[in-house]
């Protein structure tokens, strides 16, 4: 039968991309076509019509046997097919060859020809360097349960297809030949007219093909992508050198047919393994291209396919795409097995004693000679990988020896061993298991879902180091870094070291010109005092380089270990370093012979993780990797036996924004904690990935977390570093400063190894300033100053102090609008009274100027204050009028026997603060200071704003404020701004005696700001409304007394209960239990009736800090009509305290030896993490190594 129109160049048809289903459809109905095998006639091609249908690159510059240039003739065996050479990285376009590039287009006839076939052409070419093992280009096979099924994927090598001959066109070297990834289902070569590929008339049956757990598809009548029916009537005719794609068997025989044809076996490496070819397993193709996608319909029927014929799933991963759980499938039984499981690694015994600094020897677990590294693996699973390396990853008394079952995270210092493993994660045939529970599940959000970090007990003295560096100026834009004792490198267009113990700079190297380091990391050592000799530095263009610090020079690199995507991160894995590039590419550099790692020898094993990566970390044995907000766990591992993918789906948590950083805590066993974008904390169980909760820090972004002994550091995007105490629920914010002024806090990391090193917990932190500083881990003079504070009563005397504080809105009146009613007149007079003559009264107004009197507001900006004279030529008369009103008034009105002593008046554009003392207290007084903060008009105007006033009582620090904030239902915001700008001011002078800050002052303070004194009293108009009521509501509720259902919608309570970043969160209120102040009708009892018709509101307030030494004894409002605010006071018991100086040295002393005591526990404990965490040593080896250092120093000796 002739061969229809319109065939292509080598016998087949040509269909557009959207028939060929129908196609597929109708092959077994045609008439009988199919041409005899064999090769077809060396005359010329007929031409061919031209198609007006779009071209492949490969046919539009195919040529024919007709063309005038020198070529061979294109219709030959093929068996007569050359070796192919090795074409050009997956990284690098393929060049055009340049006979084709000249080519004339192919006749427009058709011409007969043999069998038909299909042609594949790769767009690129796979890797000429063997180091690059995965292609780049492609999208990685991830198990997805999801998305899976529309994921373009990788055509696998179950069906067989040839390359016919093509005129200078580059081809593949056999010895490279690239597999296909197992883990997807085939897809359809890239489109082609129809007429170019001409189907038989009847579908014969292929014979069976070994395919290495690939489902047989023989019994499946519906056809393929692929029409391999007659690639199986030319099989024959191969011959085994020129098939590069033909997978090498593994299984002895097939279903239900008889003996397959002799494949071409694909050349080896030499001495890759312990077994004879037909026992290997069969190897994937890497095609080094994305294929065009696969309609999700024929994936599921592939998958449907696979199963139902052969009753096991496809290729290396066990898990199905399609999301579903399925159950358990078996292997193929007569499959045997290259590598048995390696043997398990004998328990350490009191027997072996290694040398104090034991070197680390790799120990052959298995006869297998050297060979060169294996094909590149993009699957997930490794489970047909011959195991590459010569040597596997042990050290003599080391816990690196890794198989599956993994162990769980170690746990310091208990020792690191296989045996003590509670439950082994599950292996590939259980992964269907681990799907991790769904996002919408409750979590619970630190304990209570209105719950956020108590900011009580801050302190923000920044925790500086003690010795050496605490700071070092890169003078350079660094990317990251990496620490290891005394040694601190900083790395981007430059790369440099310097001594954290004297600053010095130990090295530095430029990368040239465009070229930037992104990851640096320092290389293990042969034992643990040869750490911190060399760097492992990757930079934009893929290349890996190893620095030696002490000749400051390149001594080994590899190009394009990457190909040319930049790496993004190196993992130190105990002996082990991991490079993770920008498109997913990871490679695991085992040790060589000399136990670490080597640039010089290629890469042990290759896998592909997601795109888009944000954040990754290793625990235990997996590797936790974060895109966006999907986190994913996968398990790299030297030997290639153990399941890659350990999750069927990822992590996701959609109440929380993008994964930035991660970390573990010491004191949270089994527990794993992420930092999102959003200023959110997720945490997850390393065991049973189940989402444990979510905490919302801040409402920054998060760019760093790290765990320092039982505490959780965190840098923000603001500059500021917060430590946390995550045993009280809610979390303590133990420590919060501003560790990188203005700059986000680019990088945390805490150092154990200074720990073994420098005999101290250092944490390093980078800023977007350049700057690098050096911080306390142990938080010595936080440990100090508790510890002080917990003590103060063996050596302090207290004393109880009666303060009355008034606050009041006068609304622009004056001592002489009392007299005009009765009750108004009586008012200060019943004050003074009542409250059997206080140690000290605070008195605050507000608007004692009229801030509505436009003339006199702009009179106020333009004039010039003046900053000559006494108070009483700078007072104006209002001020002087209400002075000199409660003097007259604390004359007639108190005993005679209580004399008082005005001991200090402010003003600011109508705030007046007037403080009064008895006498008898005056002369213990001492270090008075007064400030203010203007917060009118963006800081420029003091009609809003606050004034402070400090003072020490003995040895007690007392700060009063008085403030006036934003006015507005709507500026709730706008409040709270003013209300940290007022707490947050450093605007007090500072305490020089680092004694004096320890007794007189908390949270690390130096006197500077408010919150650094012990006593503090707030009182103003803070103009707090009540929100989501109208008025009439609000009078309504007033009027029953129903003061519990207003309050529930105060905007100050609600902000104390909500807002993690309310600064007023630290202070105390007693309840309220009268009605509302604002607003009134001057001169009646009647809410605002005015045009505006305000709300009711609770704006006058007075609010305490004073941890435990302040307590509030009534709270109330006054009938004054004279405003349209009413008076608040408030009665307290101040107490204050006398140190003792003797007793104070006994217990700092005390103090000093109890923190040594803990701090050796410490950088023990941190010491015997390092070397079996970080080092890979044994218990028992590291034991060893730490007596001789711990007695080495008496002080230690008790300890050890």
């Amino acid at each position: 039968m002739a061969p229809p129109v319109q065939n292509g160049p080598d016998g087949s048809s040509l269909k557009p991309v959207s028939s060929l289903r129908a196609q597929f459809e109708n092959m077994n109905k045609s008439s009988e076509s199919t041409v005899a095998p064999g090769p077809s006639p060396p005359g010329p091609s007929p031409p061919r019509t031209i198609s007006p249908a779009p071209k492949p690159d490969f046919l539009r510059d195919a040529k024919t046997s007709s063309e005038s240039l020198p070529i061979p003739p294109r219709p030959r065996d093929r068996a007569s097919v050359s070796a192919p050479s090795l074409p050009p990285p997956l990284h690098e376009p393929t060049p055009r060859s340049p006979g084709r590039a000249l080519g004339v287009p192919p006749t427009l006839k058709p011409e007969p020809v043999k069998a038909p076939s299909v042609m594949v052409e790769p767009p690129q070419s796979p890797l000429k360097n063997p180091v690059s093992r995965f292609a780049h280009a492609e999208t990685p096979a991830f198990l997805n349960a999801d998305s899976g099924s529309s994921t373009p994927t990788t055509p696998t090598a179950s069906r067989q297809f040839k390359i016919p001959s093509r005129p200078h066109t580059p081809s593949l070297d056999p010895r490279r030949s690239p597999r296909l990834s197992a883990s997807q289902p085939p897809s359809p070569p890239p489109p082609r007219r129809s007429g170019e590929i001409r189907r038989d008339a009847k579908s014969a049956q292929p014979p069976p093909i070994n395919r290495a757990e690939k489902p047989s598809m023989h019994n499946q009548h519906k056809p393929s992508l692929f029409d391999h029916n007659h690639v199986a009537d030319n099989r024959g005719n191969i011959k085994e050198e020129t098939s590069p794609f033909s997978s090498p068997p593994s299984s002895p025989g097939s279903h239900n047919e008889g003996t397959p044809p002799v494949l071409p076996t694909r050349p080896k490496a030499p001495a890759m393994q312990s077994e004879p070819p037909p026992t290997q397993r069969g190897r994937t193709l890497d095609v080094g291209f994305a294929p065009p996608p696969v309609h999700h319909s024929i994936v599921t029927k592939r998958n449907q396919r696979g199963q139902e014929t052969n009753g096991f799933v496809k290729g290396q991963i066990t898990p199905q795409i399609t999301g579903e759980p399925r159950p358990v499938v078996p292997a193929l039984p007569a499959r045997p097995q290259v590598i048995g499981e390696p043997p398990p690694r004998p328990p350490m015994t009191a027997t072996m004693k290694p040398p104090p600094r034991p070197p680390r020897p790799a120990v052959k677990t298995q006869s297998i000679p050297e060979a060169q590294p294996p094909p590149k693996r993009i699957v997930s699973t490794p489970t047909t990988h011959v195991p590459p390396p010569t040597r596997l990853p042990g050290r003599a008394n080391t816990v690196t020896e890794r198989f599956a079952p993994r162990p769980p995270p170690p746990q310091p210092p208990q020792p690191v061993q296989p045996a003590q493993a509670a439950q082994p994660p599950p292996a590939a045939e259980s992964t269907l298991a681990l799907i991790p529970s769904s996002n919408n599940s409750k979590v619970e959000i630190n304990g209570s879902s209105q719950s956020f970090p108590d900011q009580s007990n801050v302190n923000r003295r920044p925790p500086f180091i003690k010795q050496g560096m605490h700071e070092i100026q890169t003078k350079y834009d660094p990317r990251t870094f990496d620490v290891c004792g005394d040694l601190v490198c900083t790395t981007g267009h430059l790369t440099r070291v310097w001594s954290l113990r004297d600053g010095e700079l130990l090295m530095s190297f430029a990368h040239g010109e465009g070229i930037k380091a992104t990851s640096v990391a320092f290389k293990p050592g042969n034992n643990v005092d040869e750490e911190g000799q060399r760097l492992w530095i990757g930079n934009n263009f893929g290349e890996l380089m190893e620095a030696d610090i002490a000749t400051q020079s390149v001594v080994a690199n590899k190009p394009a270990a990457h190909g040319r995507h930049e790496v993004s991160k190196i993992f130190r894995h105990f002996n082990e370093l991991w490079t993770l590039d920008e498109t997913g590419g990871l490679l695991v550099w085992g040790p060589d012979e000399t136990s670490t790692p080597n640039l010089t020898n290629n890469p042990h094993q290759a896998f592909r993780l997601p795109k888009g990566h944000t954040f990754s970390m290793i625990i235990g044995d997996e590797l936790w990797h974060a895109t966006g907000k999907e986190i994913r766990v996968f398990a790299p591992s030297l030997d290639g036996q153990t399941q890659f993918q350990v999750l069927v789906r990822p992590l996701v948590q959609d109440a929380a924004g993008e994964v930035t950083s991660g970390t573990q805590v010491r004191s949270q066993p089994g527990k794993a904690f992420f930092g999102h974008a959003d200023g959110k904390v997720t945490i997850y169980n390393t065991q049973d990935f189940a989402c444990l909760g979510i905490v919302n820090l801040s409402s920054w972004k998060i760019n760093s977390l790290v765990g320092v002994g039982d505490s959780l550091w965190a840098g923000f995007n603001t500059g500021k570093v917060c430590v946390y105490d995550l045993d009280p629920t809610p979390w303590a914010v133990k420590k919060d400063w501003q560790a990188h002024d203005k700059n986000p806090v680019v990088k945390l990391l805490s150092d154990i190894s200074s720990c073994y090193r420098m005999d101290r917990h250092q944490v390093i932190s980078l800023g977007a300033d350049n700057m690098i500083r050096v911080w306390d881990g142990l938080l010595a003079d936080d440990w100090h100053e508790t510890e002080m504070k917990a003590m103060d009563n063996q050596y302090c005397e207290f004393q109880d102090l009666k303060v009355l504080c008034m606050t009041w809105n006068a609304g622009a009146s004056t001592p002489h609008s009392l007299r005009y009613a009765q009750e108004d007149s009586e008012f200060i007079k019943s004050l003074l009274q009542a409250n059997s003559s206080p140690d000290i009264l605070i008195f605050g107004f507000q608007e004692l100027v009229d801030l509505e009197d436009k003339t006199a507001t702009a009179k106020r900006f333009l004039k010039v204050k003046k900053k000559e004279g006494s108070d009483q030529e700078r007072m104006s008369h209002q001020y002087r009028d209400w002075r000199d009103f409660l003097l007259k008034s604390l004359d007639d009105y108190m005993p005679a026997d209580c004399l008082y002593h005005l001991l200090h008046t402010a003003t600011l554009v109508g705030l007046f603060t007037c403080i009064f003392v008895k006498s008898t207290l005056r002369d213990r007084i001492q270090n008075l200071s007064a400030a203010e903060v203007k917060r009118g008009m963006g800081g420029l105007h003091g009609n809003k704003g606050a004034i402070v006033v400090r003072f020490m009582v003995d040895d007690s620090s007392l700060c009063f404020i008085n403030c006036h904030l934003a006015a507005g239902q709507s500026q709730a915001n706008s409040r709270h701004n003013d209300v940290a700008a007022i707490l947050e001011a450093q605007i007090l002078p500072p305490e020089r005696d680092p004694s004096i800050r320890i007794d007189s002052f908390v949270g690390g303070g130096d006197g500077t700001m408010i919150l650094d004194h012990e006593l503090c009293l707030l009182n103003g108009d803070l103009n707090y409304r009540i929100d989501t009521m109208s008025r009439d509501t609000v009078v309504i509720a007033v009027k029953q007394n129903n003061l519990a259902k207003l309050l529930e919608r105060d905007q100050l309570l609600v902000a104390k209960r909500r807002n993690p970043a309310f600064k007023l969160r630290a202070f105390d209120e007693m309840p309220i239990t009268f009605a509302p102040t604002y607003k009134y009708d001057v001169g009646t009892d009647n809410y605002d009736t005015s045009e505006k018709k305000r709300s009711p509101a609770w704006c006058d307030r007075l609010l305490y800090r004073g941890g435990g030494r302040i307590k509030q004894i009534d709270y109330k409002r006054h009938e004054v009509r004279v405003s349209d605010h009413r008076p608040v006071t408030g009665r307290f018991k101040f107490t204050v305290k006398k140190i003792q100086p003797k007793a104070r040295a006994m217990a700092w002393m005390d103090c000093q030896q109890r923190f040594e005591d803990l701090r050796v526990r410490e950088i023990n404990d941190d010491k015997m993490s390092y070397l079996t965490n970080v080092i890979g040593y044994d218990a028992a080896t590291a034991r060893s190594i730490l007596r001789p250092r711990n007695e080495r120093s008496p002080s230690r000796s008790r300890e050890a």
